[in-house]
Formats: C-alpha cells, sequence, structure tokens
C-alpha cells in the first residue's frame, strides 16, 4: 500500500513540474512586424529560427527575429486557450 501511494505521490509530483517548466515565447518578424506565439523554437544554422505558431498551427522559418519568453498567461490570452 505504501510503495503504490509513494508511486502515485511521485508520478504527481513530476506531472506538477514539467507543467510548471514550460516556457512560452513571442516571436516577431522585424521585417513584417508579424508577431507569432510558440512553446518551442529550433535554431538553426545562420542564426535562423524555426517553430510552430501556436495561432495559425503552420511551422514557420524566420532568417531574422525577435525571441521574448512570455508568461503562461499572456500565451494563453494570444493564442486562444
Amino acid at each position: 500500500m505504501k510503495r503504490k501511494l509513494s508511486a502515485m505521490l511521485l508520478a504527481v509530483c513530476l506531472t506538477l513540474s514539467l507543467a510548471a517548466c514550460s516556457t512560452y515565447y513571442q516571436v516577431k518578424d522585424p521585417a513584417s512586424d508579424i508577431v507569432y506565439y510558440t512553446g518551442d523554437i529550433k535554431k538553426l544554422k545562420g542564426g535562423a529560427v524555426k517553430f510552430k505558431d501556436e495561432k495559425t498551427k503552420t511551422e514557420v522559418t524566420l532568417q531574422t527575429s525577435e525571441v521574448k519568453e512570455i508568461s503562461k498567461d499572456t500565451f494563453s490570452e494570444a493564442v486562444g486557450k
């Protein structure tokens, strides 16, 4: 019984810690002033970035960008989640 309780407690703690560690980004294309929102950015060679825009659900690659870390609340408000 104690073993099951310990395993359940560990699972809950891990889930909460992973949820708390999520990072959200606002990515701006300075050439067009379009703003994107994502939770994951891949840095490519030459300084480009690639990510999935959570508003449009499309893959975006930008040669130049302005990346800013934002709160979960700001992210949710922007993408309507």
